[in-house]
């Protein structure tokens, strides 16, 4: 009977101290979470702050005759259409240079490289490349771009130098997105007969293409805020591209995108069209982010069919 009740009182005793272990760790599980809450609340009043100081200060500037406009002392008109423009043209010309080249080289670090230090290599430069700060990049792309090649303060060598920076988000996105593929799929396909290049392009692609776009949206969300890099590359020309063959010269000539805008109007105190500016520019990084969403959902969707 002794035993028995010295047994029951080591139990109880047991059942006690872990209640009170439970009970504490309750307690840390609680606090951690209510400081988990208050950095998300404090994330999002602080967005919410920028966002609504911007549009109060801008909006007012922003209409019809602002975006479809460019700046003429002599015609009393103060627009950013050719800006507008100018970001558009660099927009369009880094993704025809950058995603072929960042989609084709994760294709072959994850698909044909063998594991080893030249994957490793690559790996390294590429995530050394895209932490390298964008002013560096503008003046090795003035130096080499604009001056060694003679392409000088252009749209042109302003893409070429976004195409440096932006081809490291392109390529790590694309692998991961490409490491998500389950290996049975490349299993499965070269089981039946077919070869490694059309095991690619029909099932791997497709099936890593949410990945891909985001990983191309994130960078067009880049160029978009890119301003430090272009300042030394693609100059601050604002002016609207002539019709037929100007359209095409138009890559020669100096071009400045809305970020660099931004810059000058805050440079000159013209700090109405500069809020201008930042509330179009809010408005089209908002619509990056729900594109991406969006599109995202929607590949999702249909892969899953």
């Amino acid at each position: 009977m002794t035993n028995a009740f010295a047994a029951d009182a080591v139990m109880a005793a047991e059942t006690k101290k872990n209640s009170l272990t439970m009970g504490k760790k309750r307690i840390s599980d609680e606090l951690l979470k209510g400081l988990i809450y208050l950095s998300v609340a404090c994330s999002l009043l602080l967005v919410a702050g920028i966002i609504g100081y911007v549009f109060v200060k801008g909006i007012s500037s922003v209409n019809w005759k602002f975006l479809t406009t460019v700046t003429s002392a002599l015609e009393g008109t103060v627009g950013i259409a050719g800006n507008i423009v100018n970001t558009l043209y660099i927009i369009v010309l880094t993704l025809l240079i950058a995603t072929p080249i960042g989609v084709c080289s994760a294709i072959y670090l994850n698909e044909y490289a063998k594991p080893g230090r030249l994957v490793r290599l690559i790996e390294f430069t590429t995530e050394t490349l895209s932490g390298i700060p964008s002013i560096i990049f503008g003046l090795f792309g003035m130096v080499f771009f604009g001056n060694t090649l003679g392409l000088g303060y252009s749209i042109l060598t302003g893409t070429l130098t976004l195409t440096l920076m932006i081809l490291p988000l392109i390529t790590r996105n694309t692998q991961e997105a490409l490491k998500t593929v389950p290996n049975s799929y490349r299993f499965g396909a070269l089981g039946i007969g077919a070869t490694k290049w059309y095991m690619i392009r029909t099932i791997l692609l497709p099936s890593a293409m949410p990945g891909i776009i985001t990983g191309i949206i994130l960078a067009i969300g880049r160029i978009v805020g890119e301003s430090a890099a272009l300042l030394f590359t693609a100059g601050s020309g604002y002016l609207l591209p002539q019709a037929g063959i100007g359209l095409l010269n138009k890559i020669m000539e100096s071009g400045g995108t809305l970020t660099i805008q931004l810059y000058l109007s805050m440079a000159k105190a013209e700090y109405e069209v500069a809020f201008g500016i930042a509330a179009v520019l809010l408005l089209i990084v908002l619509g990056i982010n729900f594109l991406t969403k969006y599109l995202t959902k929607r590949l999702d969707v249909s892969r899953n069919k």
